[in-house]
């Protein structure tokens, strides 16, 4: 089974064999370009190299017998009918349109909300039609001669197959069960028909040239890792923490909550989930600070004390808050404070903010999640999933396929291919945990936490006024 990853730092290529084992694996990076404050690009056709150079490096002669993709999402480039783009992608951390969100999220009432959406959903910076608006009053020319506006994974799935289509998953906030939302469509004019179809995670795109198999749709990274976890029963839970961190959890029941989306439920299962702004970003940003290896700060960390708080909101935050203009802050630091101390502060606040979103995960599914599922690239680290652990307050079980992404890219092509009934099933037969890490001592400073960003708001808000340079611009 191949799986494709779009990420955010890198293209994913990994191969798997039908129990899950890792087979082969294959990296290419990519830069973030941010040429002004707030804002955050990347090249498409980095993204293009990276699946090619991926696929060059991981097939060899291996029998591919499934195929699948997922990327970043919330991730949007223009493109013209060949597939030329004609912009940088936008990607989900930039914040250039948090003005016009707040000016379309402002047209919606609650009540139209809960009609809509189902929730007191939060209409961001990160949204397509925020993005649109964008585009149509700031590159109108580009607006005009664009036929698509695409995610990551369904721009290289055009260039691999051909053609241009979509999921319902990966369309947050535009898309629901039964296609797009006529006036989530309607914010832009024009955004509706630049948007592609929409096909199941499963459906199959069709052939890929020097493959044997036929790529599938696919769907948003986040929920590759939902399958790839096996986040695919009532109660249970997944970490996944890579660039950004997602907390999902799955139930039964929709309770609507601000904070978290709530996805259409597949066979009566729905899936809560929040991704925060900066979770392997938050560390990456302590190493250029700090000047130590990535490495290094964790190493750092184990040796520090848990007595401050950090708040990750280096780019504002995402779940469950939903402030663009929410900045970072150590607390707590005294004369005694170490840099050892401020690396685990680093780590705990990054956990803290799980805890965050899963507080209005429990909540929208109605019922607590007893252990977690932890993935992604920070899942390498037992001392991260310690600190899970401990702030969690619960178990946090480390799989064995940390890229649980790239594994559920190839579970959707697994099914694709007739290979598993549904991508359910595939999970259960290869998703496996390496170790389960039970909570310590707490570290006792979540209340804290949560206080923080109430606290500094205002604060937060009138230092941005008072420093162009820290708010994004918007033209």
């Amino acid at each position: 089974m191949l799986g494709i990853d779009v990420g955010t730092t890198a293209v994913k290529v990994a191969a798997f064999g039908l129990g899950g084992e890792l087979l082969a694996t294959h990296s290419t990076a990519y830069p973030t370009h941010r040429p002004r404050p707030g804002w955050a690009e990347q090249d498409a056709e980095d993204w293009w190299r990276g699946v090619r150079e991926g696929l060059g490096a991981v097939v060899g002669g291996r029998q591919v017998r499934a195929a699948g993709i997922v990327s970043q999402v919330n991730t949007h480039v223009l493109v013209d009918e060949h597939l030329t783009p004609l912009t940088p992608a936008i990607i989900w951390q930039d914040q250039r349109c948090a003005a016009i969100a707040r000016e379309l999220d402002g047209r919606f009432t609650e009540a139209d909300k809960l009609r809509i959406w189902g929730a007191p959903v939060v209409l961001d910076a990160s949204f397509v039609g925020s993005r649109a608006e964008w585009f149509a009053r700031n590159a109108p020319d580009a607006w005009r001669a664009a036929r698509w506006i695409l995610s990551p994974k369904d721009f290289v799935a055009a260039k691999l197959t051909g053609r241009v289509a979509t999921d319902p998953l990966s369309g947050v906030r535009i898309a629901g069960a039964d296609g797009y939302l006529p006036e989530a469509v309607a914010v832009t004019d024009g955004l509706k028909d630049k948007l592609p179809e929409i096909l199941p995670p499963e459906a199959v795109l069709g052939p890929v040239d020097g493959l044997d198999a036929r790529l599938v749709v696919g769907t948003m990274d986040a929920f590759g890792a939902v399958f790839g976890a096996a986040t695919t029963r009532p109660g249970r839970g997944m970490i996944s923490a890579g660039t950004s961190l997602v907390v999902a959890g799955a139930s039964e029941v929709h309770v609507p909550t601000q904070g978290v989306v709530t996805f259409p439920p597949r066979d009566g299962l729905y899936v809560h989930a929040g991704p925060t702004q900066a979770a392997g970003d938050a560390v990456r940003w302590w190493s250029r600070t700090s000047g130590l290896s990535i490495p290094e700060v964790f190493a750092d960390a184990a040796n520090g004390t848990s007595t401050v708080v950090f708040t990750p909101y280096l780019s504002g935050e995402r779940a469950p808050i939903w402030d663009a203009e929410a900045r970072a802050s150590f607390l707590n630091m005294s004369s005694a404070t170490t840099r050892a101390d401020l690396s685990r502060a680093v780590l705990e606040g990054v956990a803290m903010s799980g805890r965050h979103v899963l507080d209005a995960v429990e909540t929208a599914g109605d019922r607590p999640i007893p252990a977690l599922a932890f993935c992604g690239g920070g899942a390498r680290s037992d001392l991260w999933a310690q600190i899970f652990a401990d702030v969690l307050r619960r178990p946090v079980q480390q799989l064995k396929v940390h890229d649980s992404a790239a594994l559920g890219a190839a579970l959707l092509g697994a099914v694709g291919a007739g290979l598993f009934p549904d991508v359910e099933t595939a999970a259960e037969a290869a998703v496996a945990v390496r170790r389960t890490f039970e909570p310590g001592p707490d570290p006792a400073r979540y209340e804290a936490y949560t206080r923080v960003h109430l606290a500094l708001r205002d604060i937060h808000r009138w230092l941005n006024q008072q420093n162009p340079q820290f708010r994004p611009t918007e033209d």
